[in-house]
């Protein structure tokens, strides 16, 4: 039978055996991936998208009324 030592107590090298074993396995998920993205950020397609759609639509209201 093993007698119990408080973690304090234990040697580094036990902690590090016994940390690793309690941390929890993430599997296939990755949670880095399942962030939401930020809205506050810089987005170069969702800026380029609007630029597009404003030209296009103030083009053709121009041409139509020449």
């Amino acid at each position: 039978m093993k007698k119990f030592i408080p973690y304090e107590k234990l040697s580094k090298r036990k902690r590090r055996e016994t940390d690793r074993l309690r941390r929890a396995d993430w599997g296939e998920l990755c949670p880095v991936t399942r962030r939401p993205e930020n809205p506050n950020a810089y987005n170069r397609k969702r800026d380029r998208r609007k630029s597009e759609e404003d030209g296009v639509g103030s083009f053709l209201l121009r041409s139509n009324m020449v």
